[in-house]
């Protein structure tokens, strides 16, 4: 769980070749079908297990499909159109406490002061990575179509971590399932992609348009998800959600690394912040009442 959010921070290098050459749900398609038809030896190879669950749960893993792919994938790319990164971060990275809050409402789950205390801290972190230090910038920062769109996908990853959890997909492993929920995915975003081609909008023609797509297929979505999705199942989707807090600081040593951006003290304060926050949040979780899911 600790490099998961190192592969979704990835996506930020490779949208940097991509997102101004292929429309978002085009971009959204071609990532999730490669993603489906890369993993459906695995989908074969449990074809009767998958028959099962797809003859009494289809409408669960096409729900899956439009909360992880359309929403979180496409979705967001329009997001990003209408608000700046550092109001999408901030609004995306709430979705570890709404995780908390919905098992909380819904399903019962009691709420560890750890949890509450950690997940706090962890998120003050990331709002100093963010905010480059200034906190006094959150009491400026606009709220437009873009934020709602960003509260929206929060919301869509939070309800797909735990519907991933669900019993009634158990029947088929990690792999199995991320390719049937990819595979749904793709399907949702067809229509629109298919509209986006037909309306002229601008589709992956050049090498570092392939590239980038290449890219955001293997590390962003193949070992991120795979990566998380078995964090969800093994440890539950709160403790998994936790980790994401580590997206902003480990988009940052990227940065650093790739785009030749300068690392500043606000950066290390907010790094240990958020990796003392998610310590604290998980500890708990995972040392004393987390021999989780099968």
């Amino acid at each position: 769980m600790l490099v998961t959010p190192l592969f979704f921070s990835t996506n930020l290098i490779f949208g940097r070749f991509v997102v101004d050459e292929v429309a978002p749900f085009s971009l959204a398609f071609l990532r999730w079908a490669s993603v489906a038809v890369a993993l459906s030896p695995f989908l074969l190879r449990e074809r009767d297990a998958a028959r099962r669950v797809l003859r009494t749960d289809a409408a669960l893993v096409a729900l899956l499909g439009v909360l992880g792919m359309w929403i979180c994938g496409a979705i967001v790319y329009l997001a990003l159109d209408l608000t700046t990164a550092t109001n999408g971060t901030l609004i995306y990275t709430t979705s570890p406490v709404i995780i908390l809050l919905i098992e909380a409402m819904f399903r019962g789950r009691r709420i560890g002061r750890r949890e509450v205390i950690g997940s706090v801290v962890a998120f003050v972190g990331v709002a100093v990575i963010v905010l480059r230090g200034d906190l006094d910038a959150l009491l400026t920062l606009d709220v437009n179509a873009g934020d709602l769109l960003f509260a929206g996908t929060a919301v869509a990853w939070a309800v797909y971590s735990i519907l991933y959890r669900s019993p009634r997909l158990a029947p088929l492993s990690n792999l199995a399932l991320f390719a049937a929920v990819a595979g749904a995915g793709a399907l949702t975003l067809l229509p629109f992609a298919a509209a986006e081609f037909l309306l002229g909008q601008a589709m992956p023609r050049t090498a570092s348009a392939w590239g980038g797509i290449a890219g955001i297929v293997v590390f962003s979505s193949l070992l991120a998800f795979s990566g998380f999705q078995y964090g969800v199942r093994r440890l539950g989707p709160s403790a998994a959600g936790v980790f994401m807090y580590l997206l902003p600081l480990y988009g940052v040593l990227l940065a650093v690394t790739f785009l030749g951006e300068r690392f500043h003290a606000f950066h290390m304060a907010g790094i240990a912040l958020v990796v003392g926050g998610i310590a604290l949040a998980t500890a708990p979780a995972v040392l004393f009442r987390g021999r989780v899911a099968r």
